[in-house]
């Protein structure tokens, strides 16, 4: 067994740049020794959305950009022993394994042993009452009143270890903790004990620094004059290294653009941590409160020192459900009091539809990210000297039509409004809401299944 394997990621949300995959692929290649490439492409909303679309059509409800993920590195990742994980599977593991095995078989793959680990979809109407059990009083009326959209558990790595202990070159997910991703190979690698808990943890945090792409190589870091980033268009995505004992490199491929270094690290194992001391997973409670971050030089940072403490003994749960539909509208007006025109444009939605609807009004251009719906301009800016103002009126409700009036409202402002209003943009979408459970984790059954054919499932 090696003392080092290597995860790379090549995605760290749905949408990411495509491309990213081979660079890192080619590294590992390079460096020798075992690895796996992981995709982290599945956000909470990006879940909820792949369930909508998997009502409207059966075969679909997976990442969009799956084909253009994997076909440029499939073959190269067999040939090499780089088994591929990914979280593309979401609403619909089985048809993203599906589009996988096709790929593969156009490759000269027709053999390639993809597994899938189901058991985080808790949507159906035989498990409503575990849902409903898991949430506070308050949203289990909230959810007696909406329509459900979708409703899935975090998983752990277990079924993705086992699936790679298995056999699996390729295991497709839907909603597992973003670092079971990288936890599972590392898992299945060094063979550790599941109560192993320190190991765990290192490994949970691994996969977090990993878990959104670019963020930890200089992506989302940079801020000129403050904190560069050389050659940010060709950022390079991370690759960590781990050895047995739990210590962690940071890296990046060589010739790729981006940084990391002490900063850029610390900044990504603090995202999102909102107890440095408990930072709870589906595997393990990592504590972080001791680490070591050492800037090692050339775009390598060690990281030691993390803890573990035993799992929670519940799961979390997202349940998504119908938020009526979003009403958005945006009208333009540069020059001469442009901020005032703007501000009574906004007066006169206000007083045609603020009866019948909650508005959000935001001044772009001024303080829009400080504004709310109040109606007030920016304080800091008595005389409102502004060349250049973007209103935005959006508003939420239940009924689509009612909602609709803010769009025909703000496109009625070209000759119904102030002067030299343009550029209006309106769209019409619905909407999710969300809310939080915990469920108990024996009452979620997980598990992997390798892909046979559609019809074999």
């Amino acid at each position: 067994m090696s003392d080092i394997y290597r995860v790379a990621c090549a995605a760290g949300f749905s949408g990411d740049r495509i491309g990213v995959a081979k660079p890192l692929v080619d590294e590992l290649i390079r460096l020798g020794g075992p690895s796996c490439l992981i995709f982290e492409s599945l956000a909470e909303r990006t879940l909820a959305l792949a369930q909508l679309e998997r009502r409207q059509n059966d075969q679909l409800g997976y990442e969009p950009l799956l084909a253009e993920m994997v076909e440029p590195i499939l073959l190269d990742c067999v040939r090499e022993g780089i088994p591929i994980v990914g979280n593309f599977g979401a609403a619909n593991p089985l048809a993203a394994a599906e589009l996988i095995a096709h790929i593969a078989n156009d490759k000269g793959i027709p053999d390639l042993k993809i597994a899938i680990v189901y058991g985080d979809d808790i949507s159906a109407p035989s498990l409503r009452k575990k849902l409903e059990d898991s949430l506070s009083a308050q949203d289990q009326k909230i959810l007696a009143y909406s329509q459900l959209v979708s409703a899935n558990v975090y998983l752990g790595a277990k079924e993705i270890a086992e699936a790679l202990n298995a056999g699996a070159q390729v295991v497709v997910t839907g909603r597992v903790a973003d670092p079971a991703l990288t936890v599972g190979p590392l898992m299945a690698h060094f063979k550790k004990s599941w109560s192993d808990w320190n190991f765990l943890g290192a490994a949970t945090m691994a996969g977090h620094l990993l878990e959104c792409g670019a963020q930890v190589t200089g992506g989302y870091f940079a801020d000129p004059g403050y904190k560069d980033v050389p050659d940010l268009s060709n950022v390079g995505f991370p690759i960590i290294e781990v050895d047995q004992a739990g210590n962690i490199c940071v890296t990046k491929p060589m010739n790729t653009g981006g940084v990391v270094n002490q900063m850029t690290v610390t900044e990504q194992l603090l995202y999102e941590l909102h107890d440095p001391a408990q930072y709870l997973t589906p595997d393990v409670v990592a504590d972080i409160t001791e680490v070591t971050v050492i800037d090692q030089g050339d775009n390598r940072v060690q990281v030691t020192g993390v803890k573990g403490h035993p799992k929670p003994s519940t799961l979390k749960a997202n349940i998504c459900i119908d938020g009526g539909w979003l009403a958005e509208g945006e009208i333009s007006y540069a020059g001469h009091q442009a901020y005032q025109r703007a501000e009574l444009a906004a007066q006169i939605v206000r007083e045609r539809l603020g009866k019948q609807l909650h508005l959000r009004v935001d001044f772009i251009g001024s303080s829009s990210i400080f504004a709310s719906d109040s109606g007030h301009g920016p304080a800091q800016n008595a005389e409102n000297h502004f060349e250049d103002i973007r209103l935005r009126i959006a508003a939420a409700h239940q009924d689509r039509t009612l909602a609709m009036q803010v769009c025909r409202e703000v496109n009625a402002l070209y000759t119904c409004g102030p002067a030299g209003g343009g550029g209006v943009r309106t769209s019409l979408k619905p909407r999710l809401n969300t809310l939080v459970g915990f469920i108990p984790r024996d009452e979620i059954m997980a598990s992997y299944q390798f892909y046979e054919g559609r019809g074999d499932q």
